[in-house]
């Protein structure tokens, strides 16, 4: 086997960025790869296997409030009687209630939230098919060579994963990830980076989070309360409950994902104990709503480390042909929710277009 593969463009990340800019540039006729470190797509859009059912535990819904999210709801939106429901998305609900103080009134705000029945991480596949994607790949180095190339090194991240080279020769990279990320990959001496390129990465903030999923008895499958999500915009430690066995079709259980505020996160992020945390998050929310929230029947724990950009920069994509055609894209391109990570795809992929990568040369 080769020890590396050629393409035109090298995408890093299969979240909602690196795929529609995948897809965009893989249309325009380019030979496109998209790396990923972990053994699936669509990155905090993340659904989790739990109990013979499904739990969102990263991107809560989707939101029609762009032209291009819209778009993508368009094209996902199948009749209900379609055979294929894997890309099916649907109207959740037309309100989130919220809850600004402890023991106060929970009030409703109008807002249409669209859900995948059969998982967030659907609507990822959907957006991923006919790519060339190599999973449990994560970059450790990029660099550039001769011929005007980008060389990344990989390293395996999983047992099993190496039907593919550990090495990827491309023109021109897009960088699909966190930027702290990004940041730790390029900051390596190898990189011959643009100095300004980098500070901007830099100026580039992230707030984590802790979520629950639990599930509960199904003698309460009566008995639950009229709403289906409730924000907490003042709580020191929950930030959202969510009934998500609701987007399901005739739920078994109860299951509910619970996610902590970036405070409370920030303070446990390093914990070792997931478990305690979460029963720590169950407590405060049995506090603020029922007290059968502190009895579960199962629960699991995951950390997001970059779960909400808190500090995005102003610009759609981040982008530099110094030394090679490099660009930056994600939720913290002009603003700091899936929406904008839909529409910095969409201009990483424009932008490429533009400088004419492959056969056509560039200005360098």
């Amino acid at each position: 086997m080769n020890r590396s593969e050629k393409f035109d463009i090298a995408v890093i990340g299969a979240g909602i960025a690196g795929l529609v800019c995948a897809q965009e540039l893989q249309q325009a006729g380019y030979s496109v790869v998209v790396v990923e470190k972990s053994r699936g797509v669509g990155g905090r859009m993340a659904t989790r296997r739990v109990s013979g059912s499904r739990a969102d535990h990263g991107v809560r819904y989707l939101e029609p409030t762009d032209e291009f999210l819209q778009q993508l709801i368009n094209n996902l939106k199948i009749p209900k009687n379609s055979p294929d429901a894997e890309v099916m998305l649907r109207l959740w609900t037309d309100k989130i209630y919220q809850l600004t103080q402890p023991q106060g009134p929970i009030v409703p705000m109008a807002k249409n939230c669209y859900i995948a029945p059969q998982g967030m991480s659907s609507v990822g596949k959907f957006m991923a098919q006919d790519l060339d994607i190599w999973f449990s790949r994560r970059v450790q180095t990029m660099e550039p060579i001769a011929e005007k190339n980008w060389n990344l090194s990989l390293e395996v991240t999983s047992d099993g994963a190496t039907e593919k080279p550990t090495e990827v020769v491309a023109k021109a990279v897009v960088l699909a990830i966190p930027a702290p990320q990004a940041l730790m990959i390029l900051e390596k001496p190898v990189a011959e980076i643009q100095p300004e390129f980098l500070h901007h990465l830099g100026c580039v903030e992230y707030d984590p989070c802790i979520t629950v999923i639990a599930g509960y008895s199904p003698e309460l499958q009566e008995n639950l309360p009229e709403w289906q999500a409730i924000v907490f915009p003042n709580n020191d430690d929950l930030d959202w409950v969510g009934l998500d066995s609701s987007k399901r079709l005739h739920p078994a259980q109860p299951i509910f994902v619970i996610q902590s505020s970036a405070k409370f996160a920030t303070t446990y992020l390093n914990s070792s104990d997931l478990q305690s945390l979460g029963k720590k998050l169950l407590e405060h929310t049995a506090q603020q709503l029922l007290p059968w929230f502190n009895n579960p029947e199962w629960l699991q724990v995951h950390r997001w480390r970059y779960a909400f950009c808190r500090q995005p920069l102003d610009v759609s994509c981040l982008t530099t042909k110094l030394p090679l055609p490099l660009v930056g894209a994600g939720d913290w391109c002009g603003g700091n929710n899936i929406e904008s990570a839909f529409a910095s795809g969409l201009a990483a992929a424009n932008y490429l277009s533009q400088i004419k990568i492959g056969n056509v040369m560039f200005d360098s």
